[in-house]
């Protein structure tokens, strides 16, 4: 509905009542109708799954068309982030949230900072998805108010025009609300347990989840050691946890991510049950490190499985886990993607040790041959360090083309004095070129940062601390953020408006008309910055 669709509608409501409401504003009415668009989770998660459809099949259709996002820890980031690509692109197209395991349990567990590795209470995810909504909604609340704050000053000062103007405007509103892609790790236990969680997250509006294979109880970082994997049908097991439970909350075109950890996993907790040979639990258990035996070399409490006909002990480490061959990850992680496609899934996630456009493009290949629309949602995480990795791809590929490098080191490529160099130079350029260079040659449709703002909070922190206990004092607040938001026009800059406070007055006048107590007047020093 318009915003003069709902006024009328509004009109003829209140009309009905027979006197009863006349103290209610039809337009004020539909104003407040307008800054709630989504009343429930569940409307976020059904709206933002057919945006994200949407975008699959623009990326199928041209690879350039790719999304991306950035992980947020708190609401007030998320909603930051929104409103800065607003401003700066005009539309939130392709743009996507992202809420990191990782960044939960190290900032938002009642245990306080915790390492990535499932500790952290699951009821803390689904929290933090339904804060990253709220946040977003209320952006949404706040820019129509200052929209409809504009149209009464241009009706009361007669200026047709630009009440024309904004009108159009609020009825070309996009909203602040976008995808998110959320990390329910392995599933916080068996599948049952998966499904209960991934209920409460898409009740709070998630319309992707991404769920990786590794062991629930074993679970770690993705960029760690000690990585331990689970069988497929294991794992298939959760992505049905998931699709059910999408399923049964109305939200038929939700999105799973199936994540693979296999090539930096080299064990498993469990030997895979296989029926014949060549099903997919003997496929998993190929790849198993194992020695020949002869029922004469047994040695107690040996597990031993038949190959071909011939008895084969995997080797069993203390912890009794079982470890896979050394090179096999590859191969493991193109069975795992194929695998989790043809059961369920609909995007793909491998975690690599590295930015590598051509070792993630090898595998997809390989994964695309059998599936040939195959996508990838891939972490551009902040463990790789960047620039290192860079330019030693540059300093390998200029020694590979016969390229003077006498002047390089290569362990030492991080130093700033090659910050100016030809290589320095043509790395920066590589990875400026990586999103649109893996959308292109290795099918990833989303790229992301996991843990971008954690960062960025430490990194803007340790810079004011410096500057304000340091010699320049309240200057070093003053340069540093007050005049840098001032400037470049950053909306918290009046932090009492993006509170709330101006939404507040609002609905004040609305409730009680001139006798309204209003927090906006003239006395109010946020008028510093208007």
């Amino acid at each position: 509905m318009s915003y003069t669709d709902h006024i009328r509608a509004n009109e003829q409501l209140i009309g009905s009542q027979q006197g009863r409401w006349t103290g209610i504003n039809p337009e004020s009415v539909a104003r407040m109708q307008l800054q709630n668009r989504f009343k429930t989770g569940l409307d976020i998660a059904r709206y933002t799954a057919r945006i994200m459809r949407e975008d699959m099949a623009a990326y199928d259709a041209d690879s350039s068309q790719y999304t991306q996002s950035l992980g947020c820890w708190h609401g007030f980031i998320a909603q930051q982030k929104m409103i800065s690509i607003k401003k700066h692109f005009g539309t939130t197209k392709r743009k996507y949230l992202y809420l990191s395991g990782w960044m939960v349990a190290a900032l938002r567990s009642e245990f306080g900072p915790l390492p990535d590795q499932s500790m952290h209470e699951k009821t803390s995810v689904p929290a933090l998805i339904e804060e990253l909504y709220t946040f977003l909604r209320q952006a949404d609340a706040r820019e129509l108010d200052l929209l409809f704050s504009g149209i009464d000053k241009a009706r009361a000062a007669g200026d047709t025009a630009k009440e024309q103007e904004l009108l159009a405007q609020v009825e070309n509103f996009q909203t602040h609300v976008v995808p998110i892609i959320a990390d329910i790790d392995a599933g916080f236990g068996n599948a049952e347990a998966t499904y209960l969680l991934a209920k409460k997250m898409i009740e709070a509006g998630a319309c992707a989840l991404q769920i990786e294979n590794q062991v629930s109880d074993e679970k770690q970082c993705g960029h760690q050691d000690g990585k331990v994997t689970v069988p497929h049908e294991d794992f298939l097991a959760k992505i049905r946890a998931c699709r059910y439970a999408f399923l049964e909350l109305g939200v038929e075109d939700g999105i799973i991510v199936t994540r693979t950890d296999s090539l930096g996993a080299g064990l498993t907790k469990q030997i895979a049950v296989s029926n014949e040979p060549g099903d997919l639990g003997d496929q998993y258990n190929s790849f198993l490190d194992c020695e020949e035996i002869d029922p004469t070399t047994a040695r107690n409490g040996d597990v031993i499985i038949n190959r071909n006909g011939k008895l084969l002990r995997p080797k069993r480490l203390p912890s009794n886990l079982f470890q896979f061959r050394e090179g096999t990850g590859e191969d493991r992680c193109v069975l795992d993607s194929i695998t989790s496609l043809q059961n369920g899934a609909d995007l793909l996630w491998i975690e690599t040790e590295k930015p590598h456009v051509e070792q993630i493009a090898g595998m997809m290949d390989r994964v695309r041959e059998v599936i040939p629309n195959a996508k990838l949602v891939y972490n551009n995480s902040p463990s790789f360090n960047w620039t290192l990795n860079f330019r030693q791809q540059v300093y390998d590929a200029m020694v590979k083309e016969g390229l003077d490098v006498s002047e390089y080191d290569r362990a030492q490529l991080m130093d700033a004095k090659y910050d100016d160099t030809e290589l320095g130079i043509a790395a920066d350029k590589r990875i400026r070129t990586f999103q649109a260079d893996g959308a292109k040659r290795a099918g990833i449709f989303h790229h992301l940062i996991t843990l971008p703002t954690y960062h960025t909070a430490a990194l803007s922190t340790d810079n004011l601390a410096k500057e304000y206990f340091g010699e320049a004092g309240m200057l070093g607040y003053v340069l540093g953020v007050q005049r840098q938001e001032l400037r470049q026009g950053i909306a918290c800059v009046k932090h009492q408006n993006m509170s709330g406070s101006d939404l507040g007055d609002a609905h004040k006048e609305y409730f009680a008309g001139e006798a309204a107590l209003k927090a906006g007047g003239v006395n109010n020093t946020m008028n510093q910055f208007s």
